[in-house]
């Protein structure tokens, strides 16, 4: 039976770049591995051909002399030069862990001799709103792994070291034959430290690293939000076996205020006012940030109306003006009267009777109201 054209198996173009070689064998062995198709007697054909396909294609010698001479130049029973394609080629297994590594659990490259870099940590930070606004400096402490004192990190007891693992080399992975094609996966010796320690530190138990409380000082800037964060390097956990150290993220959280409320640079707050001044206009002080201000109020104010104090905002942490505060005002109905005052307001009340023009809001739905149920 005649072999199909190899970049025809693969589904690529004859120019193809090495990526895109391996991207499609990887997509194609992936579909149609023996162990995704048990019993499949075609899957496991079309298998085998992409990763003869791969093995030519892959090797540039062997893709020069395919793509001059087609299979003759690739396959010895044709009086090819360049070596047999196929399950039996030199470097199957190489191409095999590189392209599988994240399927099988395998990998290239693994960590030599156990050196890992350290965990980042996260820590969330409370700031009042005015902390956040003006910025601050806050001492933390924060709970973490550090290299053991004694063993210096090792792990081992103080005058020992490690010893490279045997059954590894000190890779920390080990070549496994399965069947017709082989894969990396952990050592079991030295699970993947690369190394064995045969008298551990007995004040890390030969981890070499401690847990332990740091105690540190947090700058932060003017402006910040929630949910921003502020990153600390090399102030999480040590690494393993001296990998360097990771960082701390200080996540700020900012709490809720009795006052304002922030909307990225813009602050929000509600000022209730008697219905004499919403009536009458009067001037009013409104809290802000960096202090009282005078807020005058128009004589008939209606709630909800909106005032804005430009520049009694925030600052924004990555620059920028600073942005507005925003007062609503909520007119604010008046309670427990004594006698007088009720008089009075009843006299006010029969003095508007008659009147539309002194509430143009209700007597417009009032007017809405009337046509409403004249339709019904």
């Amino acid at each position: 039976m005649a072999k199909r054209d190899y970049y025809e198996v693969l589904g690529v173009e004859r120019g193809a770049s090495e990526a895109d070689l391996k991207k499609a064998y990887r997509r194609l062995a992936m579909k149609f591995h023996p162990d995704r198709n048990p019993g499949d007697k075609e899957a496991e054909d079309k298998f085998k051909e992409a990763n003869e396909a791969y093995e030519v294609l892959s090797d540039d010698s062997k893709r020069a002399a395919y793509d001059q001479y087609g299979h003759a130049g690739v396959d010895p029973s044709m009086g090819g030069g360049a070596g047999g394609a196929g399950f039996g080629g030199a470097n199957f297994s190489d191409i095999f862990g590189d392209v599988f590594s994240d399927f099988f659990g395998g990998g290239r490259g693994g960590s030599r001799g156990g050196v890992q870099r350290g965990a980042d940590l996260r820590y969330t930070l409370e700031l009042d709103l005015e902390e956040a606004v003006r910025g601050t400096t806050v001492s933390i402490r924060v709970p973490t792994l550090v290299n053991c004192k004694p063993c210096d990190g090792t792990g081992a007891k103080k005058g020992s070291a490690p010893v490279t693992c045997p059954t590894c080399g000190g890779v920390g992975q080990v070549r496994m034959q399965q069947g017709f094609f082989s894969v990396q996966q952990t050592c079991p010796r030295c699970h993947g430290q690369g190394r064995i320690i045969s008298d551990p530190c007995e004040s890390c138990h030969g981890e070499g690293r401690v847990e332990e409380f740091k105690n540190l000082s947090v700058k932060v800037p003017a402006g910040v939000d929630t949910g921003d964060r502020i990153r600390l390097a090399s102030e999480g956990e040590a690494g393993m076996h001296g990998g360097p150290a990771g960082d701390l993220y200080v996540v700020i959280s900012v709490r809720e205020h009795s006052i304002f409320q922030r909307d990225g640079k813009h602050l929000f707050c509600e000022v209730p006012i008697s219905f004499t001044d919403a009536a009458l206009g009067g001037e009013l002080e409104v809290p802000t940030l960096d202090g009282r201000v005078k807020l005058k109020i128009p004589e008939g104010t209606q709630t909800g109306k909106q005032f804005r104090l430009r520049g009694k905002g925030v600052a924004p942490v990555r620059g920028g003006g600073p942005g507005d505060l925003m007062c609503r005002v909520a007119v604010e109905t008046p309670v427990n009267l004594d006698r007088r005052q009720r008089e009075l307001l009843e006299e006010f009340r029969a003095s508007l009777e008659g009147n539309s023009s002194h509430s143009p809001k209700a007597s417009g739905w009032f007017e809405g109201v009337k046509r409403f149920f004249g339709d019904l």
